[in-house]
C-alpha cells in the first residue's frame, strides 16, 4: 500500500479494504501464540509482587544530606534487599519499600540515617502485613466476577448469547496477555496495576460492544445476508468500523504512552499495564471477537443453509459463463431469413394515396 493511500485510508477519504473475517484463522493463530507466551510468563517467571501483597516496611523520611536513589539502593543491598523500591518524593523525601525488617531493622534504620544526616527516629516506619494484600485481591476477584456476570447479562439482553460469549472470550484474553506480559517485564504488581486491570475491563467491553452494535444493525437485513453471508455481512462492518477504532485506540493510547514516559515509578507501573490492556483490547475486538462470533453463528442451521446456497450460486456462475464455442458462434453469427407473408407486409412501405385536387383547379366540362 502506497503512503499517500494509506494516509488517505487514515483520514477517512478512502474506504478500508481488508477480509478480516477470511484470515480469521490466522487472528486466532496469532493470539493463541499470545496466550501461549503470556501463561509461560506467569507460570515461569511469576508476578513480582509489591509489599503490599507480600508484606513487608514501608521507610519515609526526609533527605537532609541528598543522597541519590541510587545509593540508596545499594545501602539496601547490602543488607541482601536488592528488590527495595527507593523513590524520591518532591525532592526532598525519600520512600524505601522493602520486606520485613525482623533482626535488621536497627541496622538498617542507623544505615539509612547516617546516609540522609538524620536521627534513626526521624525515619517513620510503617509495616504492611500480606493480609492487607490478600484483602485486596479478595476484593478485586469479587469485582471482577460480578463485572463478568453484568457483562453477560447486558450483551445477552441487548444483543444475544453468542455475542456475550464471543465478547466474554476476548475479554479474557486481553487480561491473559495484559498479566502475561507484566509478569515477562517483571514489574512489580502494586495496588495501582490492580487498578489498571479492572479498568482495562471496561474498555475492552466498550470498545467491542460499540462493533457488535455495528454488526447486529448490518446483519438485521435478511437481503444482505442472503447475498453475502452472515460472515460476510460481518467483514464489511469491520472495514466499516476499523478506522474508528483505530483512531479511538490511538487517542487513549497517546496519553497512557505520556505516562509510561514521563511519569513516576509508581505511575509507569500503572501507566504500563493500561498500555499493554488497551492495545491488547483494541486488537482483540475487531480480530477475536468478531472472528468467533462468526464461528459461533455460523453453527446455526439457517446461517450453514445460506452459506451453502451462496457457494453453489458462486459456482454456477462459471458454469453457466462458460458459453461452447460452436453456440457462441451460432449466436453471435448474423442470419439471413426471408420474411413471411405478414413480415414482408409489415417491411414493404406503405403506398401513397394520390392527393386530390382543388375543386376550383378541376376542369370544368
Amino acid at each position: 500500500m502506497r503512503i499517500g493511500h494509506a494516509i488517505s485510508v487514515f483520514r477517512g477519504q478512502r474506504g478500508f479494504h481488508m477480509n478480516i473475517i477470511g484470515r480469521r484463522r490466522w487472528w486466532f493463530l496469532l493470539s493463541g501464540t499470545l496466550i501461549i507466551l503470556s501463561l509461560g510468563g506467569l507460570v515461569v517467571r511469576q508476578l513480582n509482587l509489591s509489599v503490599a501483597f507480600r508484606g513487608g516496611a514501608v521507610l519515609e523520611y526526609p533527605n537532609a544530606s541528598g543522597v541519590s536513589i541510587q545509593a540508596v539502593q545499594e545501602t539496601m543491598a547490602g543488607f541482601g534487599r536488592d528488590d527495595a523500591l527507593v523513590q524520591l518524593i518532591d525532592g526532598d523525601e525519600l520512600s524505601v519499600r522493602t520486606g520485613p525488617l525482623g533482626g535488621q531493622r536497627t541496622e538498617v534504620l542507623e544505615a539509612l540515617a547516617d546516609q540522609a544526616g538524620i536521627r534513626p527516629d526521624e525515619i517513620n516506619v510503617e509495616e504492611i502485613g500480606p493480609q492487607w494484600g490478600e484483602q485486596i485481591s479478595q476484593k478485586a476477584l469479587l469485582a471482577f466476577l460480578i463485572s463478568m456476570a453484568m457483562v453477560v447479562l447486558y450483551i445477552s439482553f441487548r444483543f444475544e448469547l453468542k455475542m456475550a460469549a464471543a465478547g466474554l472470550a476476548a475479554l479474557l484474553h486481553d487480561l491473559v496477555i495484559t498479566a502475561g506480559i507484566y509478569a515477562l517485564a517483571g514489574r512489580e504488581v502494586t495496588p495501582e496495576t490492580v487498578i489498571a486491570i479492572l479498568t482495562i475491563l471496561g474498555y475492552s467491553l466498550y470498545d467491542t460492544v460499540v462493533i457488535f452494535d455495528k454488526i447486529k444493525e448490518n446483519t438485521e437485513s435478511q437481503a444482505l445476508v442472503a447475498r453475502e453471508t452472515y460472515a460476510g455481512a460481518v467483514n464489511m462492518t469491520m472495514n466499516q468500523v476499523f478506522m474508528r477504532s483505530v483512531n479511538t485506540s490511538l487517542t487513549t493510547l497517546v496519553p497512557i504512552g505520556a505516562l509510561l514516559l514521563f511519569g513516576g515509578d509508581t505511575l509507569k507501573d500503572f501507566a504500563f499495564a493500561l498500555f499493554v490492556g488497551v492495545a491488547a483490547s483494541s486488537y482483540s475486538s475487531i480480530f477475536t471477537a468478531a472472528p468467533l462470533l462468526v464461528v459461533l453463528k455460523e453453527r446455526d442451521p439457517k446461517m450453514a443453509e445460506i452459506r451453502e446456497r451462496v457457494r453453489r450460486r458462486e459456482t454456477a456462475r462459471p458454469a453457466l459463463a462458460a458459453v461452447p464455442d460452436e453456440v457462441e458462434e451460432r449466436e453471435l453469427t448474423p442470419t439471413t431469413t426471408r420474411p413471411t407473408g405478414q413480415a414482408r407486409r409489415r417491411t414493404q412501405p406503405a403506398r401513397r394515396k394520390p392527393r386530390k385536387k382543388p375543386r376550383s383547379k378541376r376542369k370544368r366540362r
